[in-house]
């Protein structure tokens, strides 16, 4: 049996690793506070879940499901990003849903590069966007993305070669990992570059109702000329604690919406109806569902902040994402921080260098497990005398 180049050449999910890493530290009795992966620990709220019940029962939701997503789904979105986000798109062509962001990432990817293609991508980053571009037979070229710039890229630090030849950039804000934000006048100054090269932009915007403290992300496609070179995908999985029902959409340009919607078709089926009616509701009730969820989120972030500054670290607290992303003592490298954290704490974290090389020196904490796990963390890092140390 032949396994392709393709699939050698990618390396183990960095979330994968992690499984292992905490079922071995299980085996050895361990007693192991997961803040891991960034997977919500809360309820899907309960409209949500009467509403999919109430429409599973209806027989006409059993069918196969459009393959771009049923209107009235399209419809909601549409609604929904002019309420949030004062944008105007056409359901019929500047809309289609995703079985969950991460699918349609990974299908842009195979719609927008031929082989030998340039994907602009930041480091560190969401590994699915290294490894897709890989799969598709592209070039990843990795821009690093640093704390002196508020982990936003340098697009002045792009050649000019690159520039010629790549034809994706991505970009992710509010960021995973390292939960920053981005300024308005990077976005634009994004999105004027890939009107400037003809490189269409990708926004992964799965974080944008996750904030805190009235910080209030924005989508690419309020900025000047984004309908025109923008693609934006999106997620119900952390805004509503959906992650196993598997509903997002891709929205913008309308060439490059269709484009990603004609591989679809040829690769899957498209989303429950049911799941696509339970989301509707989701997006007709975001503002209460999500205010509630932030002010518990918030007091979590707190937690962790409060009690890592309490121990030698300087963080400044995320106005968005689940994720706290701090700097490994000085001396040790990212893994083998996050592998003695584990083994003699039983907080397991993840090593900075799961999301590209430029995570080095960094781990991050993720704060989807309940308060009282986040007090007994930052208890052990203090009865271990786990500090940060600099100079």
């Amino acid at each position: 049996m032949k396994i392709t180049d393709r699939i050698k050449r990618i390396p183990p999910y960095i979330f994968a690793t992690i499984d292992e890493k905490k079922s071995e530290a299980i085996a050895k009795g361990i007693d192991v506070i997961d803040l891991g992966i960034g997977d919500p620990d809360l309820p899907t709220p309960k409209v949500i879940v009467d509403a999919l019940v109430k429409s599973v029962q209806n027989p006409a939701t059993h069918d196969y499901p459009p393959y771009q997503g049923t209107l009235s789904f399209r419809e909601a979105v549409a609604a929904w990003y002019k309420d949030r986000f004062n944008v105007d798109l056409n359901p019929n062509d500047e809309v289609v849903s995703l079985i969950g962001s991460k699918e349609g990432i990974a299908h842009a990817f195979l719609t927008f590069l031929d082989p030998g293609d340039v994907a602009i991508l930041p480091d560190p980053g969401y590994p699915v966007y290294k490894v897709n571009t890989l799969i598709a037979g592209g070039v990843p070229f990795m821009v690093p993305v640093k704390e002196e710039n508020g982990f936003q890229m340098d697009l002045n630090s792009i050649p000019e070669d690159i520039r010629q030849k790549a034809n994706m950039l991505f970009i992710n804000y509010p960021n995973n990992p390292t939960g920053a934000v981005a300024t308005d006048e990077h976005l634009q100054e994004v999105v004027d570059f890939g009107l400037k090269y003809n490189i269409l932009i990708c926004m992964d915007l799965a974080y944008s109702e996750v904030n805190y403290d009235g910080y209030v992300p924005k989508s690419i496609l309020e900025f000047k000329g984004a309908k025109d070179i923008a693609i934006e995908f999106h997620s119900l999985s952390k805004s509503f604690n959906m992650t196993g029902w598997r509903i997002g959409m891709a929205v913008g340009n309308k060439e490059a919406v269709q484009a990603l919607g004609k591989i679809k078709t040829n690769v899957d089926s498209g989303i429950f109806k049911a799941i696509q009616e339970a989301g509707i509701v989701a997006l007709q009730n975001y503002k209460s569902i999500c205010g509630d969820q932030n002010d518990r989120l918030a007091k979590r972030r707190d937690i962790i902040v409060n009690g890592l500054n309490d121990l030698g670290w300087n963080l400044e607290s995320p106005k968005a994402t689940y994720y706290i992303w701090a700097p490994v003592p000085e001396g040790m490298k990212s893994q083998d921080f996050t592998i003695s954290l584990l083994e003699s704490t039983g907080i397991l974290v993840v090593p900075g260098t799961g999301y590209g090389p430029c995570g080095e020196g960094y781990f991050r904490i993720s704060i989807t497990t309940p308060e009282e796990k986040l007090h007994a963390a930052v208890k052990r890092l203090k009865e271990h005398n786990i500090t940060y140390k600099k100079g």
